[in-house]
């Protein structure tokens, strides 16, 4: 029986002893549970402890060895998970705290940075832009005065060519007005001498009246020959007009172009049989070209005043829709009345000899109009990328960094700036380069300038 008890005793205290190892194994193992094996008690020593006392209080018993160390053996399962979680929850606890800045007492939210430029009132010349087409000032549909077979065309007459003044096209059968002028020269030359024949016998008749010896007037004109003269007068008249119209005829059987021109169409080969009124060719003037340019009232408004019948004598650049060739034009007069579809009036640029200059201007060409206007006053230049696609342009106050906008006034727009009127009186101002559509008044942001608008 006492062997028994020593036994039972002696596998207590093996149990004691391993069940210390173990907890002892656990505390120094895990970091920010209190101290290791040889840092003095803890949570788990009371734990050990407290199962010392559990193995100590069954050592009495009749139980045996191995159930009662095999119940010793195993750690309390929820003194270790209330361990666990307290340790768990710390480490969250401390993550969440260094991510919010508690442990420094910083409570600052992020402020967002918006690039502005910074703008001030200063004096600009308008420049008015506008769009027009290349056109000659005047075309013409050529056509035949006088009727004939057509007996040869000139070797320049083709389309595309720069033809001068006077420079003769096509030649026209001419036998029936050189004989219509021959005729006409005779009939002239007869009424010649039938007039100076009643000259001469008008003579006579006053010879014969005076030597008669009577006295006064005779009692009809026929006596003296006058209405005998005067139809002879006009009968001569008429047959010099005839002679001036055959003459007329004969040259209209070569036709010719009635200013420098460029050929645009030919209606006509040799051999075709024309009359009168028979489309022979299509013509442009080449001396000018005209650029009518429809404006608004609004750009009119940027204009320098111009009286009516003046020329304004206005600068103005064109330019190819291509950007490659630019023409220096001048405006030579305006329109007074207003288009009844489009409510615009037009200005009318002109550069003379476009085909001759180094970068010829075509008729037909498609251009870009800048005109130079009036100068300005009290005037903010502003990135074209400020102004919001609802037409608002937003702001930075200086004072209090929150965000603001407004409706813009826009005078003009040039190469990427807009050029708008001031607001409130303000003389410099903080505006947002490149607004968005998330934007919200009164907002706090943080400004970054990134360039001055007036540069």
């Amino acid at each position: 029986m006492n062997k028994k008890k020593i036994i039972v005793t002696l596998a207590a205290a093996i149990s004691i002893v391993l069940v210390v190892l173990y907890v002892m194994s656990q505390m120094g193992g895990r970091p920010g549970m209190g101290p290791g094996p040889k840092g003095g008690k803890g949570p788990r020593n009371a734990s050990a402890e407290h199962a010392i006392e559990q193995v100590e209080g069954k050592g009495g018993r009749d139980q045996g060895v191995a159930p009662g160390t095999e119940s010793q053996m195993r750690p309390p399962r929820q003194e270790q998970s209330a361990m666990k979680g307290e340790g768990a929850g710390s480490e969250r606890q401390g993550n969440r705290s260094a991510k919010s800045g508690a442990p420094t007492g910083d409570d600052s939210v992020d402020i967002a940075e918006v690039g502005v430029v910074k703008v001030f009132p200063a004096t600009y010349n308008a420049t008015v832009k506008g769009y027009g087409q290349a056109s000659a000032t005047h075309v013409l549909t050529l056509s035949a005065q006088v009727s004939g077979q057509i007996t040869s065309l000139s070797p320049r007459f083709e389309t595309g060519a720069l033809l001068n003044k006077g420079e003769v096209l096509a030649f026209v059968d001419e036998t029936d007005y050189q004989q219509a002028l021959a005729a006409a020269e005779a009939t002239y030359e007869a009424a010649y001498v039938a007039l100076e024949e009643e000259r001469l016998q008008g003579v006579q008749a006053q010879d014969e009246w005076t030597r008669s010896g009577l006295t006064g007037e005779p009692e009809s004109a026929l006596v003296l020959r006058a209405p005998q003269l005067k139809s002879a007068q006009a009968a001569l008249r008429e047959a010099e007009q005839n002679v001036l119209a055959a003459k007329r005829d004969l040259a209209f059987s070569k036709i010719s172009t009635p200013f420098n021109a460029l050929v645009v169409g030919r209606s006509v080969q040799p051999g075709s049989y024309v009359q009168v009124g028979t489309e022979i060719a299509n013509l442009y003037s080449a001396d000018l070209a005209e650029i009518s340019i429809p404006l608004s009232p609004s750009q009119w408004a940027q204009l320098p005043d111009v009286t009516m019948g003046e020329a304004p004598d206005w600068k103005v650049t064109l330019t190819d829709t291509m950007g490659e060739n630019h023409w220096s034009a001048t405006i030579e007069r305006v329109e007074f009345h207003q288009d009844e579809e489009t409510r615009q009036r037009r200005a009318v640029a002109v550069v003379e000899r476009p085909l001759t200059l180094n970068h010829p201007l075509y008729f037909g060409t498609f251009l870009v109009a800048e005109i130079e206007g009036r100068a300005i006053e009290n005037v903010w230049k502003v990135p074209s990328s400020a102004i919001s696609q609802k037409q608002e342009v937003w702001y930075v106050d200086a004072q209090t960094n929150l965000l603001k906008k407004f409706t813009p006034d826009v005078y003009f727009e040039y190469e990427g700036f807009a050029y708008i009127a001031p607001i409130n009186e303000i003389k410099q101002a903080l505006i947002v380069a490149r607004p968005l559509n998330n934007y919200l008044i009164n907002t706090r942001v943080e400004p970054v300038v990134e360039g001055a608008g007036n540069e």
